[in-house]
């Protein structure tokens, strides 16, 4: 048992870190952070950071020195290096689920194998499996890096077959696999953060509807009706179950027109779609991956208001969303990351509205002028979560 006062390590100083740290102040838990900038977001409010490369086995040994137990925050992390860590130290994610989930392939066998629903797939290692892939799952498809990539990056959309020739030749110049994936017309892209204790214990937040931009995700709304919020979170508790998860899970998920299903990437940590529970839920997705690797019991999700909305402020944003700041609505809650240089696309904050109505805050996020207006197809998105909006405060009332 891990008690108030002794020190929890992490494996990574991004904003998914630092929102931990913050929940887990309150606590009363001591904070140690590895990464290899000096001054990243975690690193600003933990006791003490080691600034170290995540492959340094010295560096993670003085983590482990220091620590009671040891987190990871992102999964880009070398799997050996934290089954070592497992030799001597407490770390509850472990290294097995890190293996499977970082490497997008082995995630989709391993899903499927166990009768999980996932978006059609073939392994790639050179351009002859991509043309026996492509005459299989058809076009459009996307051929995707298996490990490393977000936000768009490591992926390649091949419409046609003939853009097969449009691919750097690099690609296959090594003995690299790729992972080929059928393109799915889904109507809705959901994510759901399911929590999972050390002894089974499982709690699924209510789901997020989420719209990208350039590859990015732009906005997480809570989400569709009761009978698509109820499948989603059962299907995400089954990955869990099915990967033997301990911390969170975000289990990010197509859905079809005809109300199918489909499991397309998964994350062993807390997620961009989740933050919304900052704010919004009873229990924060930090606090609960705190207790579900601390072995505490896991507390309940509810939602605290009946519409929520989540927009992500990038590196574009910033100089609008100072000059806002002072502006912004008293049901806005706004979050800012500390890091030090503002980059077009990168992720500096987020703010999450809570209101009555998807539409009203949808309305308030555009007067602010922080982001660019929506676009038809993103308001006919957000009309979809009126209605379940409507039924939770009807509920409430």
């Amino acid at each position: 048992m891990i008690l108030p006062g002794q020190t929890i390590g992490i494996l990574g100083g991004g904003q998914l870190g630092r929102m931990m740290i913050l929940e887990g102040r309150k606590m009363g838990y001591r904070f140690l952070t590895l990464d290899p900038a000096s001054d990243c977001p975690a690193s600003q409010v933990a006791d003490q950071h080691i600034c170290g490369e995540y492959h340094d086995l010295t560096a993670a040994q003085q983590l482990a020195e220091k620590a009671d137990l040891i987190l990871y925050e992102f999964e880009n992390i070398d799997p050996k290096l934290v089954a070592q860590l497992e030799t001597t130290t407490d770390v509850p994610q472990g290294s097995r689920l890190l293996t499977i989930t970082r490497h997008r392939l082995k995630e989709k066998e391993t899903l499927a194998n166990h009768g999980i629903p996932v978006t059609p797939f073939r392994a790639v290692l050179q351009k002859s499996d991509l043309v026996d892939g492509l005459a299989a799952l058809g076009t459009p498809a996307v051929l995707k890096t298996t490990t490393g990539g977000y936000d768009g990056k490591g992926q390649w959309l091949i419409k046609e077959k003939e853009d097969i020739q449009q691919l750097p030749d690099s690609l296959f110049s090594s003995s690299i696999t790729y992972l080929l994936e059928q393109f799915v017309p889904f109507e809705r892209e959901l994510s759901v953060v399911v929590a999972r204790g050390r002894t089974g214990d499982v709690k699924a937040f209510p789901p997020t509807i989420n719209l990208h931009r350039k590859h990015i995700l732009h906005l997480s709304a809570v989400a569709a009706d009761r009978n698509v919020s109820q499948k989603a979170q059962q299907l995400a508790v089954r990955v869990a179950e099915t990967l033997d998860v301990v911390g969170l899970l975000a289990v990010e998920m197509f859905m079809l027109p005809d109300g199918t299903l489909l499991v397309n990437e998964t994350a062993p940590r807390p997620h961009n779609s989740g933050h919304y529970t900052f704010d919004a839920c009873s229990t924060s997705q930090f606090e609960q991956m705190l207790r579900a690797c601390l072995g505490l019991p896991l507390r309940e999700v509810e939602l605290l208001a009946p519409a929520v909305v989540m927009v992500n402020l990038l590196g574009e944003h910033q100089t609008a969303f100072f000059k806002q700041l002072k502006t912004l609505p008293l049901n806005a809650y706004a979050h800012w990351y500390g890091k030090t240089e503002a980059k077009v696309g990168r992720k500096m904050g987020h703010i999450t509205f809570l209101g009555d109505s998807i539409q009203a805050l949808i309305d308030q996020i555009e007067q602010l002028a922080i982001w660019s207006p929506f676009t038809t197809s993103e308001r006919k998105a957000m009309d979809i979560l009126q209605g379940s909006a409507n039924e939770r405060k009807s509920m409430k009332t």
